[in-house]
């Protein structure tokens, strides 16, 4: 576990020799860092650094996408260098894995960076009052971000009780899921509490963000494996209460086109991550990743071909995946291309060239459609299909070119729509695998694959819900 404290030792030794001349802004200092306002900042900007180094941790390396593939909306290349992408297909996953370390440290890093803002914040002496209010409510928001994502792909996990190291810390035992979402929902009761309506910069969340993620969270409860139904009410409140101050907020759904959305900026922004298309600036997303070798690109994930094929026609689907390619000159179908495979259009076109290794794209972790589709179901699971979530739903798929879905549903025929929706909406985004798991349909989703795509290596449980904690930390630590 050592590795997740020492940041400067993280930020400084791996990677590429220019990444020393960066500046580590990572680096935690205790008490004596953060005495003042700025210190407070600089701390703040390490923890979100944390989320966006390439390489070395946090949601620029695809690794997330690698992570979700038990969902069926992503698969990967059969043969290739794709091994360890291909264990997440196939549910036979190692300890040693590296595609999982980049979100397992850079989420304790950010928990890390965070608690050390959230336990120190009190000695400041300069400063207005509302601006340090600021900056700790996104501490807050940032580390029940970090461990909502841990706890969803490993379950239990340890809880860091202090940014300072000790060699206690290498003793930590695993908490259960349902303690750790308790510590989610109160950080984000108090980064409501604290965070703007008005964010303060570009990538940084609003109330109306923090809002959203407590719903999702409460979302999620509902199902696997906290299953605590009183918490859809929760959700649906919550959601509302985004929806109904949007304009306060600046949500919108985006209309001008879907494919621009990814480009980030607008108002379908509800908590984005935004990169510079340089590595060396830390924080890039890969724009090859998703193109196949035919033309020039690595081919490290596609969506599965049942999924395509059952995705409802339409402007999203055109937006959403690329079915042609332009190989030695000639174009060709998705069916010609060496993997058999339409790609993912979304993630390639806003850099400006398809052919790009580090692109600006942006990592969007929670878009408005998000906050329409977690009303939607809430409301509904929580008791009552009303008006607005038929509006919540019907505004999504109007934005998709596809007709309302027709009232007087019964429940659970009005939630599977939407639960379709979200697979439809969010494709590729790694959403899908966590509504398949808290649903309890793994399984399902992958009892029928089509012939050229990758089968599960073996039967599906309950326990290939979570993946494995990382080797080299179980080796440090014997509780894990």
């Amino acid at each position: 576990m050592r590795n997740i404290y020492i940041i400067s030792l993280l930020l400084l030794t791996t990677a590429c020799s220019k990444q020393l001349t960066e500046e580590p802004n990572g680096l935690v200092l205790g008490s004596a860092g953060i005495s003042n306002q700025a210190g407070l900042e600089s701390a703040l900007t390490g923890a979100y650094g944390s989320l966006m180094v390439p390489w070395e941790s946090g949601f620029t390396t695809v690794s997330q996408i690698a992570m979700t593939m038990g969902g069926d909306d992503l698969t990967t290349h059969p043969g290739s260098n794709k091994e360890e992408f291909r264990e997440f297909d196939r549910f036979n996953v190692a300890d040693l894995n590296s595609r999982m370390t980049p979100i397992w440290r850079g989420c304790y890093k950010v928990i890390q960076s965070s608690t050390n803002i959230i336990n120190n914040y009190k000695g400041v002496t300069d400063g207005t009052e509302a601006t340090i209010q600021s900056i700790v409510g996104e501490a807050y928001f940032l580390r029940a971000l970090s461990y909502y994502w841990l706890t969803r792909f490993w379950g239990a996990v340890p809880v860091i009780p202090s940014e300072t190291f000790s060699t206690s810390l290498l003793t930590l035992g695993k908490t259960p899921p349902a303690e750790i979402y308790k510590l989610i929902e109160a950080d984000l009761q108090k980064a409501e509490a604290w965070v703007p309506n008005t964010r303060r910069a570009q990538g940084r969340p609003n109330k109306g963000a923090v809002k959203a993620l407590l719903a999702d969270v409460y979302l999620t409860q509902g199902g696997w494996p906290i299953k605590d139904a009183t918490k859809y009410a929760l959700a649906a409140a919550k959601a509302k209460e985004v929806i109904d101050n949007k304009s306060t907020y600046g949500f919108n759904l985006y209309q001008d086109g879907f494919l621009k959305i990814f480009a980030g900026g607008t108002s379908e922004d509800v908590f984005a991550l935004y990169t510079r298309g340089q590595w060396i600036t830390y924080n890039s997303f890969y724009g090859l990743s998703t193109m196949p070798e035919d033309e020039g690109g690595w081919s490290d994930f596609f969506p599965e071909i049942n999924f395509f094929n059952n995705f409802p026609a339409g402007s999203r689907k055109d937006a959403t995946f690329s079915t042609r390619f332009v190989v030695n000159g000639d174009t060709i179908p998705w069916q010609n291309v060496s993997t058999k495979h339409p790609y993912y259009k979304k993630f390639t076109i806003q850099s400006g060239t398809k052919a790009t290794y580090m692109s600006a794209n942006p990592v969007i972790l929670i878009r408005y459609a998000h906050v329409l589709l977690t009303y939607a179901e809430a409301q509904a699971r929580s008791g009552t299909v009303n008006d607005q979530a038929y509006a919540a739903l019907n505004a999504v798929r109007a934005r998709a070119g596809l007709t309302d879905v027709p009232a007087g549903l019964t429940t659970d025929a009005f939630i599977t729509a939407v639960v379709n929706e979200r697979a439809w909406e969010f494709a590729g985004e790694w959403n899908r695998w966590f509504d398949l798991v808290r649903l309890e349909k793994v399984e399902e989703a992958n009892a029928t694959k089509h012939a050229d795509d990758l089968k599960p290596n073996g039967t599906i449980t309950k326990s290939d819900y979570v993946l494995p904690i990382p080797g080299a930390d179980k080796l440090m630590n014997p509780n894990l």
